[in-house]
């Protein structure tokens, strides 16, 4: 892999008896200091802003589970208000609404909803079991998505932090470069 940036004598160039140098810059050559600089500096943001983004996926992807598994929840909380409040038993059962959204998304996310056999219903046993899985699944996927969330904004800050530094460092370069010139009389 070629340097981002190569400096190269150029002959029979000096000022002052100070040799010059041109840049090459991520293989273009013929670049000044500020430009070398500034690929330096902007190129520890890019690699963050990529960072960025791909934590940035990952919070919606958990957003959206956590909005599936709050589905299923109401679903099961749904049959759950309707099983009959004078049979405890476990073997009553209560329809469960939007049953094969229910168990396909909760199959998808690693959970076991067992329904009556060909039926959308399920028997309080397996409702109440059913709700504990899914709010164990809500309570880690909450967890790892405030970490998630803490990181994004770190990385953010830290983004933001080298945009700003990047900037101000080439505004120096070009600044110095200015006064240099109008010190020479150029």
């Amino acid at each position: 892999m070629a340097n981002l940036i190569e400096a190269t004598k150029i002959e029979g160039a000096s000022v002052y008896g100070v040799a010059q140098v041109g840049y090459t810059v991520d293989g273009v050559p013929g670049k000044d200091y500020a430009a070398a600089l500034t690929a330096a500096a902007f190129k520890e943001t890019t690699a963050i802003e990529t960072a960025v983004a791909g934590y940035a996926e990952v919070v919606r992807q958990r957003i959206r589970k956590l909005d599936d598994l709050g589905g299923i929840m109401s679903a099961l909380n749904y049959a759950v208000a309707n099983l009959k409040v004078k049979d405890t038993e476990s073997s009553d059962s209560a329809w469960v609404p939007n049953s094969a959204w229910v168990n396909s998304t909760a199959k998808k996310y690693g959970i076991t909803l067992v329904f009556k056999e060909n039926s959308a219903d399920m028997t309080r046993a397996n409702l109440y079991k059913g709700q504990n899985e899914v709010q164990y699944a809500t309570d880690r996927e909450d967890n790892d998505l405030k970490q998630d969330t803490v990181s994004l904004n770190s990385y953010i800050s830290k983004r933001d932090n080298a945009f700003s530094a990047a900037s101000k460092l080439v505004k120096k370069a070009n600044n110095a470069a200015s006064n240099t010139i109008g010190n020479i009389g150029g």
